[in-house]
């Protein structure tokens, strides 16, 4: 039995402001996630789910929870063909204090191989046949976790210890190999991301199979660069790579991990066909975030991914490469000057933004990075969340330095910026902006001249309510408030 490349993969992104109806608290944690990856697969027709193993909390028994709880289902859907868990894992290279946590995970999935043997018989699907690797910057990144799991996981099982070999005293390590896939998330990574691919082809890091997956983080790059920078800097790579595939005869199935907020990818139940066909017609693979499977009606989301699922992977939209890195460049450096200004305001109201998960998530490239700029933010999902609660969606922040002439190409090379621009413009408060520094006041009436916008008067209102209580230290009330506004939204942050 083969695996098959999903086209939607369930993560544990805690931007959804209803908690699912199976879990015991509005914070999901424990036995609620094992749950969660067994609805998934059963109820929502995802084919993939993501587990972190970046952080103690991780569940190491998941795959032993799912078969013995949920045995019909998994009799008749073997766990690794239609169906699999897919594991992230800690970047040694970067998270030196979890570094050894990825030695946990490589050897966890030679366990979940005999658990699934054990279950079906020798023929047996590996449950777990995809690792991640975060914060990937090169090649090596990624060469290094095949060649660890190649050498000192599958090979262990020949070496002797005390008269026997590791084979006969602990039995037989399987899979023979895993798939190793780059998840990057800064500029310089996505735009060398065909580079990297080509280097994993040449060193036949895609196991002899006609295909290599390849992750791109849309949270975080927007956290950084502004969400439009991101949103341009996504079409250029996934271009690029096109040319690898085509050059290489290796289909590349790219990955993109897009939220329901239009700052973290727009993609949601009702967004989703237009993100496929006018955002990433050439994305093989799309996140399914807690929101996206938890705020909307279930009728929806099951319907959104059943086209997902039945729509085959295009060619990337055309872009004029030469003229959007330019305009990439002035964004970012627009929006970070915002960021300086925004900061405190933003964190002080993150502070106030509940918790969705129990589970210590990825911590993401710039949980590093912002600390040596000198700017310290919240999270991505957070940061949305404080900024929507302000009345200020953070995707209108950077645009206002482009002139006309750069934002005709912005309309030519980006097709559902009027969409996205609105979705998200609609919840800007006018009444609040009083409240920011004047340099933020007039970039973004600037920007709201070139792009009106009607506004969401429930939203308007409930923000009205979230500042002056914010104002007045009504922290409780806040956060109230902030979900009352997230229902409104149809997402936390």
């Amino acid at each position: 039995m083969g695996y098959k490349v999903a086209r939607v993969m369930s993560t544990q992104h805690p931007d959804n402001v209803k908690a699912p109806f199976f879990a015991e608290h509005e914070v999901l944690g424990g036995d609620d996630e094992v749950k969660e990856a067994f609805y998934c697969f059963s109820h929502l027709g995802c084919g993939e789910q993501l587990w972190d193993a970046e952080g103690k909390e991780v569940d190491n028994f998941v795959i032993k929870k799912l078969l013995t709880r949920y045995e019909p289902f998994f009799r008749k859907h073997p766990l690794g063909h239609d169906h699999y868990m897919s594991l992230r894992v800690p970047n040694p290279r970067i998270e030196k204090a979890e570094a050894k946590i990825l030695i946990e995970a490589l050897h966890s999935i030679t366990r979940s191989h005999d658990l699934n043997t054990a279950f079906y018989g020798e023929d047996a699907p590996t449950p777990i046949p995809q690792v991640y690797v975060p914060m990937v910057q090169n090649a090596k990144d990624i060469l290094r976790v095949k060649a660890y799991y190649d050498e000192h996981v599958i090979k262990a099982q020949d070496t002797k210890v005390h008269g026997i070999s590791v084979r006969d005293w602990l039995g037989t390590f399987q899979p023979k190999s895993i798939r190793v896939t780059p998840l990057v998330e800064d500029k310089d990574a996505i735009l060398n991301a065909h580079t990297i691919a080509k280097e994993l082809i040449a060193a036949k890091a895609h196991n002899g199979d006609d295909f290599l997956r390849f992750w791109f983080a849309r949270s975080d790059p927007a956290l950084n660069y502004s969400s439009a920078a991101n949103v341009l800097l996504l079409k250029i790579a996934l271009q690029r790579l096109q040319k690898v595939q085509e050059e290489s005869s290796i289909d590349i199935l790219p990955l993109i991990g897009c939220g329901s907020a239009p700052f973290r990818g727009h993609f949601s139940p009702k967004n989703a066909a237009t993100i496929m066909k006018h955002g990433y017609p050439s994305v093989q693979t799309f996140t399914a975030q807690s929101s996206f499977k938890y705020d909307h009606d279930i009728a929806d989301v099951r319907a959104a991914i059943e086209t997902i699922n039945t729509t085959k992977r295009g060619k990337p939209i055309a872009v004029d490469e030469e003229k959007l890195l330019p305009i990439i460049d002035k964004l970012g450096s627009a929006y970070q000057k915002q960021i300086q200004l925004l900061a405190p305001l933003i964190n002080r109201m993150a502070q106030h933004v509940p918790s969705r998960r129990l589970r210590k998530l990825h911590i993401g490239l710039f949980g590093y990075a912002r600390e040596s700029e000198g700017v310290t933010l919240p999270r991505a999902i957070k940061f949305t969340g404080a900024c929507y609660s302000l009345g200020l969606p953070p995707e209108l922040l950077g645009l206002h330095a482009l002139n006309e002439k750069e934002l005709d190409i912005l309309r030519d090379n980006w097709p559902n910026l009027k969409v996205d621009h609105q979705a998200a413009a609609q919840y800007l408060n006018k009444k609040n902006l009083a409240f920011f520094p004047k340099q933020i006041q007039e970039d973004i009436k600037l920007v709201m001249q070139r792009f009106p916008a009607e506004a969401e008067h429930d939203h308007e209102k409930i923000t009205g309510i979230i500042l002056n209580n914010f104002k007045k230290e009504k922290f409780e009330l806040v956060k109230e408030d902030i979900v009352r506004a997230g229902f409104v939204r149809g997402f936390l942050g």
